[in-house]
């Protein structure tokens, strides 16, 4: 079966929730790129933060959508995921394409209908991230009684609902290990794209401070980048916005570092193009941020473990410090102002996962998995 009568079938898209354009949005726009626009379900959606390509989908959304602050508090409505996730009907569809981080594996589906689930990590505050994100979570009275009773709800429903996937499909080896664990499931390895059109060098980069660009959230670890750039006097500029935004503000409060929040996409590529490294604190599933750097040909300094160790080459196109702390950090950083990387070596090892690649391997494996699946249920 090929790429042409796949698309003639009919298809619908699952993403946990649209709000914003980060690395899971990405992977979902070069899927649109190779089946077209289809019915796209999700949680919630605020349009005006989508791109033109996720927009020109049918968008779907669940009743949440209608809860007050759904648009900008939707993780408050975390109980009710569940629920919502299994409240659309795919009864019509032969292919349901889910891309997941939270509950968008756990959809309902008929035995006519085919769930290949691209998995950006099993849900990371149900999982192994869970005291993290607890320790961080308010208020604490109520949290240190809650949040155990309530993960432990919703690791069973995750549990219990991992059979309702056809074909899994984790975005790196480290998340294909996890899927392993928890679910006792094989999974194939499909990594996420970097649009190599987007990030590019620059002709005369100034190099002349560290930078990173995340979601601040509490596994990121970017206070740990400022807690050790502070101490150390080396310039610092963080970009991204999240819930810790106020707290890294506090933290950081010298002159020497720059707490930008969200910013433009302009303004991403120069600040990855004249940086002199990207940090990469935390442990992360995969992280596409190290390889949109290298792409740029700014070098990375990342934590030693999680999906760092699949994008980052040491010595190479980075260095990795091996304990989440200032010395550590810092030393990693020592290390780099002494040393130059190959900016060749740097670009060709991010154009080894471009766009281009991904969506010839994704178009691969739906096509071998959806005639798999077809196989076997002639068999029956």
């Amino acid at each position: 079966m090929d790429i042409e009568k796949i698309k003639n079938l009919k298809i619908a898209f699952v993403h946990d929730w649209l709000t914003g354009m980060r690395g899971g949005e990405k992977v979902l726009e070069q899927m649109i790129d190779v089946l077209g626009p289809r019915d796209l379900y999700t949680l919630i959606a605020n349009k005006s933060e989508l791109s033109d390509k996720i927009n020109s989908c049918n968008i779907k959304t669940s009743f949440i959508q209608d809860l007050p602050l759904s648009s900008t508090k939707h993780q408050y409505y975390l109980p009710l995921f569940p629920l919502a996730i299994e409240s659309f009907d795919f009864k019509d569809y032969d292919i349901v394409v889910s891309t997941s981080h939270c509950v968008a594996k756990g959809i309902i589906t008929y035995p006519n209908t085919f769930h290949y689930s691209y998995v950006h990590t099993p849900i990371r505050y149900a999982w192994d991230f869970s005291a993290i994100y607890q320790a961080k979570a308010k208020p604490k009275w109520i949290m240190k009684f809650a949040w155990p009773f309530f993960m432990h709800y919703l690791r069973m429903w995750d549990k219990n609902t991992c059979d309702r996937v056809d074909h899994y499909v984790p975005n790196a080896i480290n998340v294909r290990k996890r899927i392993e664990k928890y679910y006792r499931r094989d999974a194939e390895v499909l990594y996420p794209p970097v649009d190599m059109q987007a990030f590019y060098p620059c002709e005369s980069p100034s190099r002349d401070y560290y930078f990173v660009l995340s979601a601040l959230v509490p596994y990121k670890r970017v206070d740990l980048a400022i807690s050790t750039c502070k101490k150390l006097g080396k310039p610092l500029i963080v970009a991204g916005g999240g819930p810790e935004l106020d707290a890294l503000r506090e933290l950081a409060n010298v002159d020497n570092i720059q707490i930008l929040g969200r910013v433009s996409q302009e303004k991403i590529l120069d600040l990855y193009q004249n940086a002199k490294a990207f940090l990469f604190p935390g442990e992360e599933d995969f992280g596409i941020t190290p390889l949109e750097a290298q792409a740029c040909a700014t070098p990375v300094i990342a934590f030693k473990k999680g999906g760092a160790l699949e994008t980052v080459v040491q010595d190479k196109t980075g260095l990795f410090f091996e304990e989440q702390t200032e010395e550590s950090l810092g030393k990693a950083m020592d290390q780099l102002e002494s040393m130059t990387f190959d900016k060749k070596d740097l670009v060709d090892h991010a154009a080894s996962f471009s766009n281009e690649v991904f969506n010839e391997n994704f178009a691969k494996s739906l096509m071998s998995s959806y005639q798999a699946y077809q196989d076997r249920m002639d068999f029956h």
